[in-house]
C-alpha cells in the first residue's frame, strides 16, 4: 500500500485519498510552440522502473498538488513537497542516494 503525506497540510493517508497527476516537473509549452515541443509535453512521459517523481493532489483533504519522490517497482515513498519546488530537495535527494546507491540523478 502506498502512503503519502501532504507536505501542504500535513495528513499522512493512503494513495486513495489522493489523485494522481503524472510526471513532475515537466517544462510546459503551449499550443503556440513547435509541434514537437507541444508533442512532447501532451504526450510523451517517463515510464521508468525505479525512482520517479510525480505529481499528487489532495483529493480528499486540503485540494493541493504536491510532488512525491517514489519507486515504481517497491512504491517506496522517499519524500514529498510542494508543487511550486522546480526540483527535488536535497534532503530527498540524499535519501534516494542512501537507498539506491546505483540512481543515476534526477532529469
Amino acid at each position: 500500500m502506498l502512503m503519502l503525506n501532504c507536505p501542504n497540510c500535513g495528513v499522512t493517508a493512503e494513495e486513495t485519498e489522493f489523485a494522481a497527476g503524472g510526471e513532475a516537473h515537466l517544462k510546459r509549452y503551449g499550443p503556440e510552440s513547435a509541434d514537437d515541443n507541444f508533442t512532447d509535453y501532451m504526450f510523451r512521459r517517463k515510464n521508468p522502473k525505479g525512482v520517479h517523481f510525480e505529481r499528487w493532489r489532495h483529493a480528499f483533504g486540503c485540494g493541493k498538488w504536491f510532488h512525491a519522490a517514489r519507486c515504481t517497482a517497491s512504491l517506496q515513498v522517499f519524500g514529498t513537497y510542494p508543487a511550486q519546488t522546480t526540483e527535488p530537495p536535497a534532503d530527498i535527494i540524499k535519501a534516494i542516494k542512501a537507498q539506491r546507491p546505483d540512481w543515476k540523478g534526477y532529469k
